[in-house]
């Protein structure tokens, strides 16, 4: 009887162990992992982002990008983009914690991985954007040096 009570046990730990997280931001294998829109490898602690979320009815996902610019574009065009699931995180430009992109602050002028210039932090800063000012800034950028210097939405890998 103990041999069938152990044995439980160690399948409820193993299957347990197999299990994703289905909320929050993971792990980044740094310098190993490339963003989900660019393909370029993540490497900057500070300005890194993670979309979660997915299909309805289906387990969410990660995916990862170098820069918050990447992540806004992404996510815009996926169709799950405003379900409830759906979860965006940032780096803290000045530590490299996970935080929630909905809630951040963001400052301008910073120099990031893609070139849109923003750093998260969780207070708020003088003449800080909120998360709907940050993706404006983002399409701003987009339209403006990057349709220039070639990083167009065509030459996306992700969507």
């Amino acid at each position: 009887m103990h041999t069938v009570i152990k044995l439980s046990l160690l399948l409820l730990l193993l299957s347990a162990c197999g299990q994703q997280e289905e909320s929050g931001p993971v792990e980044v294998r740094w310098d190993r992992e490339t963003c989900a829109r660019c393909a370029m490898a993540i490497s900057d602690h500070n300005f890194s982002a993670q979309v979660r979320g997915g299909e309805s009815g289906k387990r969410t996902q990660v995916y990862k990008f170098d820069d918050i610019g990447c992540a806004v574009i992404w996510l815009d065009k996926q169709p799950w983009k405003d379900d409830a699931r759906t979860e965006v995180w940032v780096t803290d430009h000045r530590n490299g914690s996970w935080i929630d992109a909905r809630q951040a602050s963001y400052v301008t002028d910073r120099v990031t991985p893609m070139g849109y210039g923003l750093g998260a932090q969780n207070q708020a800063a003088d003449g800080g954007l909120d998360f709907a000012a940050a993706s404006k800034h983002v399409y701003e950028v987009e339209e403006g040096a990057h349709k220039h210097r070639g990083h167009m939405p065509g030459m996306s890998h992700g969507n």
